[in-house]
């Protein structure tokens, strides 16, 4: 995947809190897990700790004292990104500005797909982080992975997760694997606009938190199809390419967070299907090559089927 080195990027639609103290607290602090418009969701890492047995669910409300995405006297400093990341040129030559182009693609998309529809895609930022951070959901570690925060509407990540998933998952990595990451948070943020995120509760192999994270991936895939098509504000696409490399190391990512893989490969060695929340790889790839294939979002509807792969 490459920019189109003359394309604009946004670097509002990211905030850099990265040395802002941002305040994680310990391992499973307060965070909850799960859709329903309460917890965070998306989350990967700390699925993985929960098997190991390193971590517990946490209690409470899922609102973790409505703490503030930053702190008391803690600033957000998006100079440095704003100086380094004007131009898709930047992407290619940047890790931080290829993410903004990321960022700016996914949610250029679903703007646009929204207007169709006759309504309006309200842009949620995403949040770099280091160690920890404090959001409407609770606070986080980077133990958690990336998520969606519907009690805010934001999307976290400390970028670090993506070696994880290189080095604990044993993905293959590379940057279309961090844009499916991305597009899967922000089909999160497109479930919680369409009022869809109330349905991901419960656990188990048909639960609506494995619909629910089965549709996000529908979702990236649906943005994948069009990212090279989609036109930024400047009227011509921010992606020049997507080749099956890309779509090729997704589905690798893809194979290598379902439940079953996860359980068996980096848990106990048993697979307990009651205890699924994300969907087994298998699903995880269908859904994604659904979304992408198509391009539909329409064709994302995992909660109207009972055949889910």
């Amino acid at each position: 995947m490459r920019f189109d080195d003359d394309a604009g990027l946004d670097t509002s639609e990211v905030q850099d809190l990265r040395g802002s103290g941002g305040g994680g607290g310990g391992i499973g602090g307060r965070v909850a897990l799960g859709g329903g418009g309460l917890g965070v969701v998306g989350l990967i890492i700390y699925f993985v700790l929960s098997q190991l047995g390193g971590v517990s669910a946490p209690s409470g409300s899922g609102l973790g004292g409505g703490l503030g995405s930053v702190g008391s006297g803690e600033q957000v400093d998006n100079s440095k990104l704003s100086s380094e990341c004007k131009t898709g040129a930047d992407a290619n030559k940047n890790h931080d500005c290829a993410i903004v182009a990321i960022v700016n693609s996914v949610q250029d998309y679903w703007a646009q797909q929204f207007a169709r529809s006759g309504s309006t895609y309200q842009k949620a930022p995403t949040k770099f982080f280091n160690g920890g951070v404090r959001t409407g959901c609770g606070s986080a570690t980077s133990d958690t992975g990336p998520f969606y925060c519907p009690a805010d509407s934001d999307v976290y990540i400390d970028l670090s997760f993506f070696d994880e998933l290189k080095t604990r998952f044993g993905a293959q990595g590379g940057l279309f694997t961090e844009a499916y990451v991305l597009a899967h948070e922000y089909g999160h943020h497109v479930q919680n606009l369409l009022g869809t995120s109330k349905k991901g509760t419960g656990t188990g192999p048909t639960s609506g938190s494995v619909r629910l994270e089965l549709q996000a991936d529908c979702y990236a895939g649906v943005w994948a199809n069009h990212a090279s098509t989609t036109p930024t504000e400047s009227g011509k696409p921010l992606i020049t390419d997507v080749t099956q490399d890309d779509i090729n190391a997704a589905l690798d990512t893809a194979s290598r967070i379902g439940d079953d893989y996860i359980q068996e490969n980096l848990g106990g060695g048993q697979v307990d299907r009651s205890k699924f929340t994300h969907g087994t790889s298998a699903q995880r790839k269908k859904w994604f090559t659904t979304g992408f294939q198509t391009g539909e979002p329409a064709r994302c509807d995992t909660f109207g089927t009972n055949n889910l792969g």
